[in-house]
Parts: structure tokens; sequence; C-alpha cells
């Protein structure tokens, strides 16, 4: 089997392999595929992310979030990632960072940087579904990401600094809302906040503009 040309026809289909889909759609043993593709990533055709599931080099069009749901089934971007795509951080992490009912654990390989977060399957919930060009991955909804972040600070005994955040996008009754089903901790993070970004935004009083103007005369 010319497995190159192989390589080539499957880039078109998606820039992942499983060995496991391979061997029935070649109708070739499942042992022999694994063979093949170590055989393959000496060559620099294929790279290894985890158990059965290979990168495709010689497909162009790569990213990790292919990776989010097969690596994990339940799970979903969160954390810091979620954050910076929704633009409630300017932060960008080294790592996509994701939430899982699973066990927890770092994929790590030369094209792939994935972190999986353990949660519990009541918090498992709040998150979209994307598309992308071959597949698709589950994110959180801002205001979810955000829960899960500070939850997770909590629980390592870590500072949440949330005067770094912008919380312009977020839904603030959605916010409170979802945060109802989180321990107490992270609703008081939540109140703190947003009691202090209203205020932040709280437009001054035409006494305290006069006042500066009376200051500069």
């Amino acid at each position: 089997m010319d497995w190159a040309a192989t390589l080539r026809k499957e880039a078109r289909r998606s820039p992942v392999l499983r060995s496991d889909d391979l061997a029935r759609r070649y109708n070739i043993k499942e042992k022999a595929v694994g063979n093949a593709l170590r055989r393959q990533q000496r060559r620099g055709l294929v790279e290894h992310v985890s158990n059965k599931i290979y990168i495709n080099k010689l497909a162009h069009d790569f990213s990790s979030k292919e990776l989010v749901n097969l690596l994990r089934p339940e799970a979903y971007i969160s954390l810091e990632s979620a954050l910076a795509e929704w633009g409630i951080s300017t932060q960008s992490p080294s790592l996509l960072t994701c939430v899982t009912t699973g066990f927890g654990r770092k994929f790590r390989s030369p094209s792939v940087r994935i972190v999986y977060r353990h949660i519990g399957k009541p918090l498992y919930w709040g998150f979209q579904e994307k598309r992308t060009r071959h597949g698709h991955y589950k994110i959180a909804e801002p205001e979810k990401a955000l829960l899960d972040w500070i939850y997770l600070k909590r629980q390592e005994g870590l500072p949440v600094a949330l005067d770094e955040l912008n919380l312009r996008t977020t839904d603030r009754e959605k916010l409170l809302r979802y945060g109802q089903k989180y321990p107490k901790s992270v609703k008081e993070s939540i109140l703190s906040v947003l009691s202090l970004s209203a205020e932040v935004a709280q437009p001054e009083s035409g006494e305290a503009v006069a006042g500066r103007h009376q200051q500069r005369a």
C-alpha cells in the first residue's frame, strides 16, 4: 500500500487521522495501520498525538480545536482560552485550555498543546458548538468560561485577578444566574467584580465635572 498517496488523499478529508478509522476504511488490520503510521511519522508525514490519533502533516489547515472533542468527548474549551477568544482577557495562553468531566490531562506534541481540567458533571453545561472546516468543537459561553476560571482558581487556592478582565461583553443577568450553580465563594467573586465594574462605568455627576474645571482654572 502506498501510504504517502493514502495520506495525500486523507488530507482532503481531515487533518486528523485515527488508526481504527483507517483500518475500517481500507480493510486493514489496525495493528498494521499503527505500524505504517509509525513509519510515516519517522518520515515526518504524520505526528502522533495520543492513542490511535495522529495529525496528517500533508494537510495544511490543522487547528488544535479539531482535537478537543476527539481526545475528550465530554469537554469544551473554557478558562483562559475561551476568555481570550471572547475578548474578556487580552492574555494569550500558550495552551488550549479545556474542561472535561473525564480525567484531567495535558497533551503535548510539536503541533499540539492542550490541557484538560476536571469539572464535575453538574457543571458540564453552558457551552455552544462551533464548526471547523472538517469537524466541530465545543466552547464555553463567555459567562460560563469566567465562572469556570474563578471556580478552578479558588479550588487551587490561587488569587483571582478580576480587575484585569473586560466584562463589557458579558451578559450580567446570565452571569448572576449561572453563578447560582457554583459554590458561595464563586458567587461572591462575581458580585464583587460586577459591583466594581458598575462603579467604574457610572458617569460622573455634573458637580464633579464642574469641580474639576474649577481646579484647572
